[in-house]
């Protein structure tokens, strides 16, 4: 007997496959895998048109990751759908910054008046766009999509600098579903 189940509904959009801690979901976007690595006994399995994670045991750490495997798959499922756009914001005061796409690179240019270029990687599967003063970082996997936002964040952080007079940067504005 399961204590501690979450139940997931599918999308009839939505083809979703699993296999043992293997979860596949596919939908008009694209199609996501995932694997989940955990020691306990949680299930997960699917039923109809639901997915069900559930655990024998009551115990915290095992109802946290049966919460945390569920996000996981709702995000998938959100993913396949709509799929993630972050919208960044480029901010510089005197030099202006130049930001360029170059295959699966986002090259920082003239940064508070640098020589050098700032190169940051694009995960795979992750789409950058830059629209005038705005960075559109799109995808359906929304962990690529954040860590590549964030990776365009700490290339432009500023240190040995009064963080409240040096502004400059690109920072992310806002994280929206749909792309």
């Amino acid at each position: 007997m399961a204590k501690v189940t979450r139940e997931i509904k599918i999308p009839e959009n939505v083809k979703v496959e699993v296999d043992g801690k293997k979860v596949v979901v596919e939908g008009e976007k694209g199609r996501l895998e995932r694997g989940f690595k955990y020691f306990w006994d949680i299930k997960i399995e699917k039923i109809d048109n639901k997915i069900r994670i559930s655990a024998s045991e009551d115990r915290r750490k095992i109802k946290a990751m049966v919460g945390t495997i569920a996000a996981h798959i709702r995000n998938m499922i959100k993913g396949v759908t709509k799929g993630f756009t972050y919208r960044m914001k480029i901010v510089y005061t005197h030099f202006p910054i130049t930001v360029k796409v170059e295959g699966d690179k986002v090259i920082i240019q003239n940064f508070l008046g640098e020589r050098t270029n700032r190169v940051v990687k694009i995960m795979g599967g992750v789409k950058v766009e830059v629209k005038g003063n705005e960075v559109l970082v799109k995808g359906i996997d929304i962990e690529s999509v954040s860590q590549t936002a964030a990776n365009i964040e700490q290339a432009c952080r500023i240190t040995k600098f009064d963080r409240r007079v040096f502004q400059d940067g690109i920072y992310i504005m806002s994280k929206e579903e749909g792309m």
